[in-house]
């Protein structure tokens, strides 16, 4: 057993204690009720981990993503038997970035199991992630037994405290019976309103078998206490079994609870089908809530080329047009954003991505459209002001919006100036794409490259600086769900999870994550993962040797590079050593570029993780681009 147990005599100590601070006649009653009301069976070799796993499986989850521990294992243990995927990483914080990739790709909640203390403290920049990306994930929390909490445990912390911040719902279960109905509200939660992460703390004694709890909570059976403080202490721990364990079998429901997903009244849909009705320049911004459910990402699409209206896409929208969608927008936002007459911000968010509303022109209309109070109305008080702010669902609303808008057609020359615009910005890119650099290849022809390659059925996991941020001006996600980038908290390091999760949710998808050289220190060891689990992505990892979207600025604002360095690092034959395939991709064998990525997938096709190590020299694309 974990060293979170104590021996007997330590409990004794602790009901001692217990014991001095409440009125025994009460503890008396309170525990013969329980005793009497449910009964308990004692030799029933169930356990409360199983009760979790039943819930995961009446709401449809496939994988559970875990760093093992004491704490946690019962659960996991009966996730696998009942056919639940369990993939465990070697870190906590990539088995939450997975969760959150599968909530992002499958439209369920994705769920990660980490055990105590640390296990916990580990994850919750990821938590962070989620909830400013605001995927429903669900995070499954060990802990320190019951009577041992507050008390100096092992790995034993306020937990709870930890996560109410960052989490839309958080508990701790106290008693086996409470597992499957704590559960049913926790992933209810997740994807209710606004999603987001939640939290359930289970204390490792509501997971274990009663005969195991009670061998280590009560006294030996072979020295009674004869003292009366003995039998005391021997009668609260009984009461405290018998309230742990108490209707713990009794048959609950399991299945998911009504979900509450708010929607525009009619009236104010009608008011925004006036308002773009009259407009000469509509445009529409699409951010990552519009991808969500209840919305089939196919009828999204329908709808929105149904409007016909152009429009740029952010987050996990990108790809929602496909490749080349004639309406799709991709270049000189900014501009088009002073000329249009009504934007319609579908999800889009008036923070720093919008330059926190100052984009947007004092004359143009703006319908926005948010789950969430707070982002429907960011800044509107300081640089811009909505003509309508509908707090609703933003597929729904769109889809009713297209109804409402049917045979409706705008300006042409308005999206054929746009189009333009687009046009000769990208001949702009492709031209700074075949200029030589001083040293290894050109990043932007590296990138144009990876765009030939990308089949259709590709997956993009976007995990970098200033490589990555030049990726999304070059390189085009092929449908809808098909890119994955942090989102709002600009989080390093999620490369590892979220093509662990994308893969396993996309199995007949090449998946190809994007990584700037030091971003990739965060989970390159999930290479080990990767291929411990069969698990066959392709990585391509922009070498500059440098943090340089902060040296960028650094460099000229304050004249140093300090803590910007790193090393053209071997990262291909690190990948080799951890059961992955690695790849080197140079200016000495820069004629066969093609080859190499060709090469890479064949091993993916073949079931091999791959990694290729491509040596990268300085552009100026992103000059002036922000880092903070």
């Amino acid at each position: 057993m974990e060293a979170s147990w104590s021996s007997a005599f330590y409990y004794v100590l602790l009901a001692c204690g217990t014991l001095g601070t409440i009125s025994l006649g009460v503890a008396y009653r309170f525990g013969l009720l329980y005793q009497l009301l449910h009964q308990v069976d004692k030799s029933s070799s169930r356990y409360g981990g199983e009760n979790v796993a039943s819930v995961l499986k009446a709401h449809g989850i496939r994988f559970i993503f875990t760093l093992v521990g004491g704490h946690i294992s019962p659960l996991l243990v009966a996730a696998e038997k009942l056919g639940i995927r369990v993939v465990d990483t070697r870190q906590e914080a990539t088995a939450v970035f997975a969760a959150d990739a599968v909530a992002r790709l499958s439209g369920t909640v994705g769920v990660a199991a980490v055990t105590a203390g640390p296990g916990l403290t580990n994850a919750v920049t990821a938590v962070k992630n989620a909830q400013m990306a605001q995927s429903p994930v669900l995070l499954l929390g060990g802990a320190a037994s019951t009577l041992l909490q507050g008390r100096g445990p092992l790995q034993g912390i306020d937990q709870m405290s930890l996560f109410r911040p960052l989490c839309k719902f958080c508990a701790s279960v106290h008693r086996v019976r409470d597992i499957i109905p704590t559960l049913r509200a926790a992933l209810a939660a997740a994807q209710s309103g606004t999603p987001g992460p939640v939290f359930v703390e289970l204390p490792i004694d509501v997971l274990y078998p009663y005969f195991l709890v009670q061998r280590e909570v009560m006294p030996s059976k072979s020295k009674p206490p004869k003292s009366l403080i003995g039998k005391l202490v021997s009668w609260y721990l009984e009461n405290h079994l018998a309230n742990l364990f108490a209707g713990a079998w009794e048959p609950q429901p399991e299945g998911p609870l009504p979900l509450n997903i708010p929607q525009a009244s009619s009236q104010q849909v009608q008011r925004c089908v006036e308002l773009v009705s009259r407009a000469k320049k509509p445009l529409l911004l699409l951010g990552s809530q519009a991808l969500l459910p209840p919305t089939p990402a196919e009828s999204l699409r329908i709808a929105v080329e149904s409007l016909g209206i152009p429009c740029f896409l952010g987050g996990m929208s990108r790809g929602l047009l496909g490749r080349n969608s004639p309406i799709h927008i991709r270049q000189n936002r900014r501009d088009a954003l002073k000329e249009a007459d009504v934007v319609i911000l579908a999800g889009a968010v008036c923070d720093f991505r919008l330059s926190y509303g100052r984009v947007l022109s004092h004359s143009s209309k703006i319908i926005a459209v948010n789950r969430d109070r707070e982002q429907l109305l960011l800044n509107s008080d300081l640089f811009w002001k909505p003509q309508e702010a509908v707090q609703g669902d933003v597929g729904s609303f769109l889809l009713r919006l297209s109804e409402g808008l049917r045979g409706q057609t705008w300006n042409q020359e308005w999206i054929e100036q746009l189009q333009k615009a687009d046009q000769q910005k990208e001949q702009t890119n492709r031209e700074k794409g075949a200029e030589p650099t001083a040293h290894h290849l050109n990043p932007l022809w590296v990138l144009e490259l990876v765009e030939k390659t990308l089949p259709d059925n590709s997956v993009l996991v976007a995990d970098g600086g200033d490589f990555v941020g030049s990726a999304a001006y070059l390189v085009r996600p092929r449908g809808p769900l098909r890119w994955l980038d942090p989102g709002a908290f600009g989080t390093l390091g999620v490369g590892g999870g979220f093509a662990l999760g994308a893969k396993l949710c996309r199995p007949d998808a090449e998946v190809w994550v994007l990584f700037g050289d030091g971003a990739l220190g965060y989970s390159i060891i999930e290479f080990d993962t990767f291929a411990r689990h069969k698990v066959p992505i392709i990585a391509v990892v922009g070498n500059d040797a440098c943090w340089t979207q902060i040296s960028r600025e650094q460099v000229p604002i304050l004249g140093s590079n300090v803590a910007c360095g790193l090393a053209y690092t071997d990262y291909h034959v690190v990948a080799e050593g951890l059961g992955s395939k690695g790849l080197l991709l140079s200016r000495e064998n820069e004629e066969k570029a093609e080859e190499v990525l060709h090469t890479a997938q064949q091993l993916c096709r073949k079931g091999q993780p791959v990694l290729i190590n491509v040596l990268i020299g300085k552009s100026d694309f992103r000059d002036g681009s922000i880092s903070v």
